[in-house]
């Protein structure tokens, strides 16, 4: 395929997708559209049973099913377009469409992440501070806490977008990847993208390692009060109510630090991709099921949806 050599303001990026093998082109299309369905059936399924069970109106599941929207939000950003470019030719995507679709990524993955602190000082409070819950998570702190997630990951997203907006790309227009991610982008560019990387890499910095030192903080303060604790089933209790969101954390931030904690001159193509789906299809898709499968409260919750339905 020839790619002509004109303004980034008039011309298309090319995404090279998962794989180049067009053998794979419908096998993939048929596994990613399977997960994408999951993730939507299964995120708009623990939102309903958040929502119908009077008993899931706690702050942890407030920000779950806040957690499930943007996990929905967040696949729907990248998979349909993967999908479509599976069956295409073209595999086509518009200079603004880019910027677009990087833009949104970046607003959800960041609301994920500080989502997931947010869950993590709730268990904080939970576990430490017991007796003070009602008062410390009340509606409007979680409801100032969700405001102020958005907030940020739009504004950060903003910044970004700005600065790529300014870039040129003077010769090859093709991605190396399956969206319009950082990284991938930066290097079509024929512009001096040193002060871009540093702008980049410490505001991203900043934004992405404040809410994972939020949750490393909190962890490390309720693993020292269940030590505390003098029966085991005690112990096992406590703990038990932060394994799905452990699990959670350790799938999302694990292949996030592994793409986008490292300089452009280590970037690997084939590595990233699939650190890549791990965290933007494989744990969004994951989470209705780490969530319900370990929780006795969102079991009951989704029988008496199931019972809803039927009847």
């Amino acid at each position: 395929m020839e790619i002509k050599n004109y303004s980034c303001s008039t011309s298309d990026f090319i995404l090279l997708g998962i794989s180049s093998n067009l053998h794979l082109q419908k096998p993939l299309f048929a596994i990613f559209l399977i997960m994408y369905l999951v993730t939507v059936v299964g995120n708009v399924l623990i939102i309903l049973t958040i929502h119908s069970d009077s008993r899931l109106h706690t702050p942890m599941y407030f920000f779950l099913s806040n957690l499930s929207f943007m996990d929905i939000c967040f696949t729907t950003v990248i998979v349909p377009k993967m999908l479509g470019n599976l069956l295409s030719e073209t595999k086509s995507i518009s200079y603004m469409g880019c910027l677009v679709q990087m833009y949104f990524f970046m607003a959800f993955a960041n609301t994920d992440s500080y989502l997931l602190a947010s869950m993590a000082i709730d268990r904080l409070v939970a576990i430490c501070n017991p007796l003070h819950y009602d008062v410390v998570m009340n509606p409007r702190c979680c409801l100032l806490m969700l405001l102020g997630t958005c907030t940020i990951s739009h504004l950060h997203s903003l910044l970004r977008v700005l600065l790529m907006s300014q870039l040129s790309f003077c010769a090859s227009h093709v991605i190396k990847h399956f969206f319009c991610d950082t990284q991938p982008v930066l290097k079509l560019s024929c512009s001096d993208t040193s002060s871009n990387q540093i702008v980049v890499m410490t505001e991203t910095l900043a934004v992405i390692a404040t809410p994972f030192l939020c949750i490393l903080f909190s962890y490390l303060r309720i693993i020292i009060t269940v030590l505390r604790i003098p029966s085991a089933a005690g112990k096992w209790k406590a703990f038990s109510t932060c394994g799905s969101h452990l699990t959670v954390v350790v799938l999302f931030y694990g292949s996030v630090i592994y793409v986008y904690f490292r300089p452009l001159s280590m970037y690997s193509v084939v590595k990233d991709r699939v650190a890549t789906v791990m965290y933007t299809v494989v744990t969004p898709m994951l989470n209705p099921f780490i969530y319900s499968l370990r929780n006795k409260d969102m079991k009951m919750g989704l029988r008496k949806l199931r019972e809803r339905i039927y009847s």
